[in-house]
């Protein structure tokens, strides 16, 4: 029997059970969790009891985050897992490769060019690996348009138009919570459209070049609200009468996860999840338009809102021999707040080829099972199983996590500007 592959996981919130819990059911007999690690002593408390009590899995040693270095030269793991604030991850992934362990993170990667330059050396200094765990890519339906594409169906892909619509329950929760600041997410452009631009880059085998982009906060925050004729308002939700009939508002104390990973830690560091999506101290943007250039030439134009009042996306590649369309509408959820398995799950789709000469057909595939059209499965077998022998390489390492970003991040700046960005410019690969 092969050895265990060992792990510890920093960040205990609500992207962690992801990791841990199929560790602890599907792959026991491949992957062994040592530790967890976090700023917040309940969280760790509630990630061990939900091992113990739903999973049937030994409770794990837990560390603070100053006790970093010290977890790692105790449990001597093989790889660390993190899913901390995004603004913190450059730090777990670095100094996991400094003391000689591999890295599994969440996406984003990081936040910024300066800390994804960071990580970037410290993957040629170190010589250990980094994988971004985008569970979009292994969704059926996007693999199967990567091998459409990758077959010649449309021809050389030209162009592509991407609409993403993120709606009032699942949108609204980036504006609640540590997203609204951008200095902890990098914005939607980066924290979310991570996913869609690495898709892009996958699907046409290229990456980015020139980034424009316009950007603001048109609907969440106070001025806005205030606009509309609101006059009632609230910091949190919780226990105010003020929230009471806000379609908007999140009431930790009605939901058992939300109530025991976040209202029942407050007492520790003060980290409030049910903030008000019409506050103040809003800094990210809810409406976005970006145009990309890659390097093979094709062009991307790009758009994501957050207020929308249903949950999916459309997406079109013209080519030279054609044109291949996909809608997708997906479950709307608040994040931790009940099961993994609706995240991104599917409620309909339709992908539809155009051939320049011919009539146009219905592409048939198959549905997948589990979060994120199904994706979410298979990216974890591929980490903690046995991987099999994969034509679309759908295994993403820190190049894709950094071109993923960049393009975001290059946007971000070009909101700050107003003037279009060279990726070159924001990093260098080794």
């Amino acid at each position: 029997m092969s050895k265990k592959k060992k792990y510890v996981l920093v960040g205990s919130g609500g992207r962690a059970q992801f990791f841990y819990g199929a560790i602890a059911k599907e792959y026991r007999d491949t992957s062994e969790l040592l530790a967890f690690c976090d700023t917040n002593q309940t969280r760790m408390d509630y990630a061990n009891r939900v091992l113990a009590n739903h999973y049937g899995y030994p409770q794990v040693r837990t560390y603070k985050a100053e006790q970093f270095d010290a977890m790692i030269e105790q449990e001597k793991p093989d790889a660390v897992i993190v899913t901390s604030v995004d603004r913190t991850h450059h730090t777990y992934i670095i100094r996991a490769m400094e003391l000689g362990c591999d890295v599994i993170t969440e996406k984003p990667m990081t936040v910024d060019e300066r800390k994804c330059q960071d990580i970037l050396d410290a993957v040629e200094r170190t010589g250990r690996s980094v994988r971004v765990t985008f569970n979009y890519r292994y969704a059926p339906h996007h693999t199967k348009v990567r091998e459409l594409i990758e077959d010649g169906t449309i021809g050389k892909v030209t162009s592509v138009h991407f609409e993403w619509l993120l709606d009032t329950q699942h949108g609204a929760d980036y504006f609640r919570r540590w997203h609204r600041d951008k200095r902890n997410s990098g914005g939607l452009l980066v924290h979310k459209s991570t996913h869609h631009f690495d898709l892009v880059n996958f699907w046409i085998g290229s990456e980015p070049d020139t980034v424009f982009s316009m950007g603001d906060l048109l609907f969440y925050g106070k001025e806005n609200a205030e606009r509309r004729g609101v006059t009632r308002f609230y910091d949190r939700a919780t226990g105010n009468p003020n929230a009471k009939d806000d379609p908007f508002a999140l009431h930790l104390d009605t939901n058992d996860y939300l109530k025991a990973l976040y209202l029942d830690a407050e007492k520790e560091d003060g980290y409030r999840r049910d903030q008000s999506v019409f506050g103040d101290g809003i800094s990210i943007e809810d409406t976005m338009g970006v145009m990309v250039r890659y390097k093979n030439n094709a062009i991307l134009t790009y758009s994501l809102n957050a207020y929308m009042p249903w949950e999916g996306y459309r997406i079109a590649f013209n080519g030279t021999k054609g044109r291949l369309e996909l809608t997708v509408v997906e479950s709307s959820y608040v994040n931790s707040g009940g099961d993994k398995a609706l995240e991104g799950a599917l409620k309909g789709k339709t992908m539809t080829v155009f051939p320049m000469f011919e009539a146009p057909y219905k592409v048939e595939v198959e549905e997948g099972v589990g979060g994120h059209g199904g994706g979410d499965p298979v990216l974890l077998n591929d980490i903690f199983g046995t991987p099999v022998e994969d034509r679309y390489k759908r295994a993403a390492n820190h190049i894709d996590g950094a071109r993923s970003i960049l393009t975001g991040i290059a946007a971000n700046r070009s909101i700050r500007t107003g003037q279009p960005v060279k990726v070159e410019d924001l990093v260098k690969f080794h």
